[in-house]
């Protein structure tokens, strides 16, 4: 602990006024001593904790710096890095890295009045056996030096995937439409059934919309608006805006204008879709979870003409 003590402190001071100054405490250590330390080979643990530490930080900033010892943990056993998780945790507290906390935030939809309310198909039960079964939509905002950004996202509940997305500077139907646009366009682009998906929401007014239930018509979906008016009612989607704007929005910001946190909410998209790992999927990005579900499904062979 001396010598790296020493170390520490020996390009403000230079070696020797350091150990001149250690002189007569319980720390002294002589200057021969410090150097036949310093000439003596790294320790194979010390060689092992270097090169992890570099592994460590580069997954860490590769990331958002948001991932704890668990999520580096199973992304080095992704890369095949076989090491323990506690010596993850001893690595980070070493370098002084760790995981981002996120906040409660408050909802940004305002309901709608009680005629005609779709029924809750859901009863907060998010769970679905493969893509394109369940979606869940919400808004959140976000404060910039020239206003407020208001943002809208659709996500997939078998795989977490963000499958439509939209930022504005105002809270207006469209908003919430261009989002739902986006995911139908995405989805039936890759070929995919949308007769059928139950689109949940809470019961804002921007998803009461006509506009917004004849799209989800056309697409063959039905919708779904939470029964009890609380954030438990649609949960899975206020929970991604929860990470949304911890990982991005506070750990990135202070933003400036509609167009910087268009561009970040591009690339923070990309990333959690393809590259972030999710626990509820056992530890893999969205992308990949619907991956091994279409290589799992059954091949349907094509009918034989005579």
């Amino acid at each position: 602990m001396t010598v790296a003590f020493v170390d520490s402190h020996q390009a403000e001071h230079g070696v020797q006024p350091v150990l001149q100054a250690l002189q007569d405490t319980p720390a002294q250590i002589a200057p021969s001593t410090y150097y036949a330390a310093k000439a003596r080979p790294a320790s194979v643990r010390r060689r092992r904790d270097a090169e992890l530490t570099a592994m460590i930080e580069k997954i860490h900033a590769e990331n958002y710096g948001v991932y704890g010892a668990r999520k580096i943990w199973h992304e080095l056993h992704r890369r095949g890095v076989r090491v323990a998780r506690c010596t993850v945790e001893r690595l980070m507290r070493a370098a002084g890295l760790r995981g981002l906390l996120r906040d409660k935030t408050p909802r940004t939809t305002r309901p709608a009045a009680e005629t005609d309310r779709p029924r809750d198909l859901v009863k907060r039960d998010f769970t679905a056996m493969g893509p394109n079964q369940l979606w869940v939509a919400d808004l959140t905002y976000v404060r910039t030096s020239v206003g407020w950004v208001y943002a809208a996202f659709v996500l997939d509940v078998y795989s977490r995937m963000i499958v439509g997305w939209q930022v504005a500077t105002s809270l207006y139907t469209d908003l919430a439409l261009d989002a739902l646009k986006m995911a139908i366009w995405r989805r039936q682009n890759q070929g995919a059934d949308l007769q059928g998906l139950v689109h949940h929401s809470d019961r804002g007014v921007q998803y009461r919309a006509i506009r917004y239930s004849q799209r989800l018509a056309e697409a063959g979906a039905v919708a779904s608006v939470g029964s009890k008016g609380d954030s438990y009612d649609n949960a899975m989607a206020e929970a991604f805006n929860s990470l949304y704007k911890a990982e991005l929005v506070r750990n990135k910001g202070p933003w400036r204008r509609l167009d910087d946190l268009e561009m970040a909410t591009v690339e923070y998209i990309d990333w959690y879709n393809n590259r972030r790992l999710h626990g509820e999927l056992g530890h893999i990005p969205p992308a990949e979870h619907e991956a091994l579900h279409a290589m799992t499904q059954p091949v349907t062979a094509p009918l034989k003409t005579s």
